[in-house]
């Protein structure tokens, strides 16, 4: 099939613009991007006018809890996103959470969002294995799920303390931080036993899920998700990633404009957010609207995020906040695009427009970043999904 967006204010997300583009696309992936007058549209394609519109990437949800906190729900209901039994469940999978039915996914698709990392939540210090979908739905988050796209999340600070401070099993930032020190050093142990059995041709030591999942971890074959809102949580993300070799994010980074030259220096990439919440808890008190201009104007490459199960779709307008607080506008839309595809890995088939590249494209009634302005088309691998504005959006 070939669908053409023609007529509107294209932004490729490669640092390009066109006021008048067509973006086109066939079985899915986008053959050709630029100004209306130098692409061909077949006869045979199916046209949208995106005349006074703005045409972007669809964009990508670096960190999510879509589908995985039970919403909505009951005030008794806690959720599938966290298995709060043990500090330690890297053996957890949030792809055995999803529901594809889930009414957050609609809600991304009205956000502009075609892509979304969905990760457990931080009760624990190592909460299991994040993944990331494409939000069309379908018939089964395996059907959804992009391949090769596994990370571990981890959490410092408030939430895991506070989650087993009553159970006598961490009751301090110390206690959280040598949890997550003794655990890599057992995964550790386990991968050279791994390999030295696969070496010598011996049997394997005995099966450990929670090792195992750590394996690829500890060889830096899989990312680490760090939850850290304090710097001082930040900085022990820092030093315990770098003790292990470990490839890893900050996810939050709420106090991260006070280390902002470290960060810099480190190339550690941050994704920014919640926004706009409340001082609901002592780490987000010092939460600033400021603080993704501070960090980009020092260097650091930051995603954002709402951090949320189906916030997603309100990110765009608070992502406008963060520019009015000073976030250049192109390092806002790259915030939402090509970063997170990069974190991603998957920075060849998503985040900008350009050919090649998966049909992943949103069509919006105006700036993106305004809360003025709805989604009209969001275009998941050149499947059309057309939003009725007549129909009130849930907040």
């Amino acid at each position: 099939m070939v669908l053409a967006v023609v007529n509107g204010k294209v932004l490729d997300g490669a640092g390009n613009t066109w006021e008048k583009g067509t973006v086109l696309a066939r079985d899915g992936v986008i053959s050709q991007v630029g100004a209306q007058a130098d692409v061909s549209v077949p006869e045979e394609a199916r046209v949208i006018d995106a005349q006074g519109c703005w045409v972007t990437p669809g964009f990508v949800e670096a960190h999510s809890h879509l589908a995985v906190m039970s919403e909505p729900r009951t005030r008794e209901e806690p959720g599938d996103g966290n298995e709060s039994v043990d500090p330690v469940t890297a053996h957890v999978r949030a792809l055995d959470a999803v529901d594809p039915c889930n009414i957050s996914f609609q809600w991304a698709l009205r956000g502009g969002f075609t892509t979304c990392c969905v990760l457990p939540g931080s009760a624990n210090v190592i909460g299991g294995e994040g993944f990331t979908l494409k939000t069309a739905p379908r018939a089964t988050v395996d059907d959804m799920v992009i391949p090769g796209t596994r990370v571990m999340k981890m959490a410092l600070g408030e939430n895991p303390r506070g989650c087993y401070r009553s159970r006598d099993k961490i009751k301090t930032r110390m206690g959280t931080a040598g949890v997550l020190r003794e655990t890599l050093f057992k995964a550790r142990e386990y991968s050279e036993e791994l390999r030295a059995a696969q070496e010598r041709g011996a049997p394997m030591p005995r099966r450990d899920f929670r090792m195992e999942a750590l394996v690829p971890v500890i060889r830096g074959e899989m990312m680490c998700r760090i939850h850290c809102h304090r710097a001082d949580d930040m900085a022990t993300a820092m030093r315990i990633a770098e003790e292990f070799g470990l490839k890893y994010s900050l996810e939050h980074a709420t106090e991260g404009y006070k280390l902002a030259e470290k960060l810099a220096e480190k190339g550690v990439v941050c994704v920014v957010g919640p926004l706009v919440s409340g001082p609901y808890k002592q780490e987000l008190w010092e939460r600033n609207l400021s603080t993704p201009a501070i960090l980009t104007q020092a260097g650091v490459t930051i995603c954002l995020t709402e951090d949320a199960a189906s916030l997603s779709k309100l990110l765009p307008v608070h992502v406008g906040l963060c520019i009015r607080s000073g976030l250049k506008y192109e390092d806002a839309l790259r915030a939402v695009t090509i970063n997170p595809a990069r974190l991603l890995g998957l920075e060849s088939r998503i985040g900008t427009l350009e050919a090649g590249k998966d049909a992943d494209i949103a069509v919006w009634n105006g700036d993106p970043f305004s809360n003025y302005t709805s989604c009209l088309h969001t275009i998941v691998d050149g499947e059309v999904f057309t939003h009725d504005l007549s129909i009130p959006q849930l907040v």
